[in-house]
Parts: structure tokens; sequence; C-alpha cells
């Protein structure tokens, strides 16, 4: 399959769109017996998550709608192009009072950034510097929801209980731990981490954030998570302040088999 296009949002990030998109070498297929090490969660998860024989793609490429909340519910409609641990854009279209916000969020080639303007043009926020960078691979960390043929990039723990299993990313020198958290069949329910951040204008800092995964779909024999809550303050008494980020998958493309 073509690698797909780089959306208007990002263009001005093509190359690391591309980059982050392509395959590099031809993927190994995958065989139940890689996961035999992993503790009993991570185990569970992939099993069921990815089909025997599907590639082991480093990449993937997700189309999205749903609602954010920037002081009201605002709709939107996204891209993004994920690779723990090298880095995702999340190219995106909202709408404010009826106008057209287009813009990006990033960690890439070591570095994070928030850019978004009106009508593509006249800048409404930009933000980069180590807070951002640190925010945004935490954000990469977390993904791993959506990215489960790249397991064998994080080192796996035990969680919690044995329906929680722990993933470590280092990305870029950097550790990122994620505790996912798996159903008796294998269906993967959510995502937490203390990652770092500022909610609501609190000091920069490591803070709860989380993921609720409520409904799954399948993708050329990968299955992820397809209608998505997150916010900061999981599973604390201000969620539901926190919460900010309602989303539904609509698609997920991988790179070219013969890349």
């Amino acid at each position: 399959m073509p690698t797909p296009p780089v959306p208007r949002a990002a263009r001005r990030l093509r190359r690391d769109w591309e980059l982050l998109s392509g395959s590099g070498q031809p993927a190994e297929p995958f065989d139940t017996a890689m996961v035999s090490g992993l503790p009993t969660a991570a185990r569970r998860w992939l099993v069921h998550a990815i089909a025997p024989g599907t590639p082991l793609w480093p990449s993937v490429v997700l189309t999205m709608q749903g609602e954010i909340r920037l002081g009201s519910w605002r709709p939107f409609t996204a891209t993004q192009v994920l690779a723990p641990p090298r880095g995702f854009v999340w190219a995106a279209t909202a709408r404010f009072a009826g106008l057209r916000v287009t813009g990006f969020d990033r960690y890439s080639s070591g570095s994070g950034q928030m850019d978004w303007r009106l009508g593509g043009v006249v800048p409404v926020m930009s933000a980069t510097g180590p807070d951002v960078t640190r925010s945004a691979a935490g954000r990469l960390a977390g993904e791993t929801a959506l990215a489960p043929t790249t397991f064998r990039g994080a080192t796996w723990t035990e969680g919690r209980d044995a329906d929680h299993a722990v993933a470590t990313w280092r990305i870029d020198g950097h550790e990122e731990r994620a505790e996912l958290s798996v159903g008796p069949d294998g269906r993967l329910l959510g995502v937490v981490m203390e990652r770092w951040g500022n909610p609501g204008g609190e000091p920069f800092g490591r803070y709860p954030f989380g993921v609720d995964i409520e409904a799954e779909e399948t993708f050329a024999g990968v299955t992820i998570g397809s209608r998505l809550r997150a916010g900061w303050w999981w599973g604390t008494d201000r969620q539901a302040e926190g919460e900010f980020f309602r989303a539904r998958i609509t698609g997920a493309e991988f790179p070219a088999r013969d890349a």
C-alpha cells in the first residue's frame, strides 16, 4: 500500500512526517512466541491485538474525529502518524466560533512542538521548549495503545496485578512509563501514567494522565482502540474536570510490506 499523503496541516513538517511513516526494513511477521517472556497482561493484550503473521510495522497513520475541550467542547478531525519511540505528528482541524483552526502537535527529531493557526495563517497558539518536549514524549509513550506492533521497542514489567503491565520507553535518552489495563479477553481497557505537563495552569510537573478505551476495531490484522476518552487527573476525583479529548478512530494505514 502507498504511504499516506502528508495532511495539509502538517505540510511544514513533510520531512518528519515521511521519516516517521516510512517502514525502513521489511517488517518481521508476528509470532505468539515473541511475547512468551512478557508479563501476563502484556501477552494477553498482544496476542489479542496482533493476528499471527501480521507484519510488526514500526508505524501507523491514523485518521480520527471527535471533540476536544478548549474552553468548551469543539469538533475536530485529525490525521496522525505514530511511530514509538521515534515520534508522532498529530495534524488536526477544529472549529472555534465557526472559524477553522488548523495545526499540529508533534514529537520528532528529539523535540516537541505545538503550532496552531487561524485559517492556516494567523498564529493562535505556539509552544516549544523543554517542558513541551517532555510532555510530548509522555504522550508518545502512552500511545503504545494505538501501535501494538511496536511493542518490542519498550521494556515490559509487571503492573499492579495480573491485569496490568508497564511499558517503559526510552525516548531520546529519557524514560517514560505507561501502565496498561487489560481485560480477561485481551482487550485493552485503558492506559494511565504520570505525564509531564501543567494542567489547568498548574506548575510544570508530573500529573496523573489517562486514556479509557471504550471500543476497538481491527485494521489489517491489528486491533486497536477505536473509541477513546483522555485527560488529566485520571483516576482521581478531578477526572471529569481534566477530561479534554474524545475521539473515534476511523482508519489505520501501515507502511508498505516491501518498503
